[in-house]
């Protein structure tokens, strides 16, 4: 099953996050995103032709974010996105971030 057909599920902590390998092996199905070189976190940023689309786009993220109850770390300005992805709870990486990176996909 392809990540965009999987929705995040809650993490309490208590699990390890992805090692490097296994991060790399969920990069195939994030198209753009880069992963950190500690593998701690996933970045991507996103263009656009200016401010209000921009913004438009963070409400969009936002909305799905809450959705999947997965929240990431956003910066934005004219013509611009910044999205960052980790797991708080785990201060590294977990299916759920790359899940949330696919579905971001689709918006753009």
């Amino acid at each position: 099953m392809g990540l965009t057909a999987k929705t995040c599920v809650p993490c309490r902590g208590g699990i390890p996050a992805l090692n490097p390998d296994q991060a790399k092996g969920y990069l195939p199905e994030a198209d753009g995103w880069t992963l950190s070189h500690k593998a701690d976190r996933i970045t991507r940023r996103f263009g656009f032709g200016d401010f209000a689309q921009s913004l438009a786009f963070v409400n969009q993220v936002g909305a799905l974010a809450e959705a999947e109850g997965h929240h990431p770390d956003i910066s934005f300005g004219w013509g611009y996105c910044d999205i960052v992805l980790y797991t708080h709870k785990i201060k590294g990486l977990h299916e759920n971030d790359f899940i949330l990176a696919a579905k971001i996909n689709q918006l753009g």
